[in-house]
């Protein structure tokens, strides 16, 4: 491969780790929420949760672009550069992914026996003490699963992250470059090596997050 293929895999896995780890610690939060709790507002609160999986990519991006502003964001919050560096790629990509990150969490709580957790309460665990020594270590493979399935989204997206990232040589995910490259003529064994990695890699991420999944549904039997 050439240095700008291995650049744009490398940034590709990079920023999907990144946004993973990111997402993790309120993809826990959300999916308990959702799993455990009942209070006014919570399907309006689930349909903003899991917005990015019915909007389309762009419009995404186009609300980033607000979100992560100099002027109007994050950026002026934290007095950070977002926008058109490798931390808008991160962010873009974590939200995008965050809603296929949360359903299996979701999902792998509700799964617990509460009665488990009850029993914890009454020999004197805290709530925190109950959820990090029962809760998570019982959900440990829906996390697992929710996590791999988000760095398989995070690995391929585009749509948001034309909107907020860079688009120099050298600073392009694998969606990206492939989308450059394709409108290169003459590039036509290049684009197809690109997309036959990124094809191999989400179908690896695919492969092990229902290998997680299918272990936790025999377990939860």
């Amino acid at each position: 491969m050439e240095t700008h293929e291995v650049s744009a895999v490398l940034l590709s896995l990079g920023v999907a780790s990144l946004a993973v780890l990111l997402s993790l610690p309120f993809g826990l939060w959300c999916g308990w929420i959702l799993a455990r709790k009942r209070f006014p507002g919570k399907t309006l609160f689930e349909a903003i949760v899991f917005l990015p999986l019915v909007l389309p990519p762009i419009v995404t991006g186009f609300f980033l672009l607000y979100v992560l502003g100099p002027e109007t964001g994050l950026g002026k919050l934290l007095n950070i550069d977002f926008l058109f560096t490798w931390r808008a790629l991160v962010v873009a990509a974590a939200v995008v992914g965050f809603p296929l990150m949360v359903r299996p969490i979701r999902a792998a709580i509700e799964d617990i026996d509460q009665g488990l957790e009850e029993a914890a309460r009454t020999l004197g665990h805290s709530r925190w003490q109950t959820l990090k020594l029962v809760t998570l270590p019982l959900a440990r493979r829906g996390i697992l699963g929710g996590s791999v399935l988000a760095f398989a989204r995070a690995l391929g997206e585009f749509g948001a992250t034309v909107m907020v990232a860079s688009n120099l040589p050298g600073e392009r995910t694998l969606a990206l470059e492939i989308f450059n490259q394709a409108a290169v003529p003459g590039t036509d064994e290049l684009v197809m090596r690109l997309a036959l990695i990124s094809v191999a890699l989400s179908i690896l991420a695919l492969v092990v997050s229902e290998l997680l999944l299918a272990r936790h549904t025999r377990d939860a039997r």
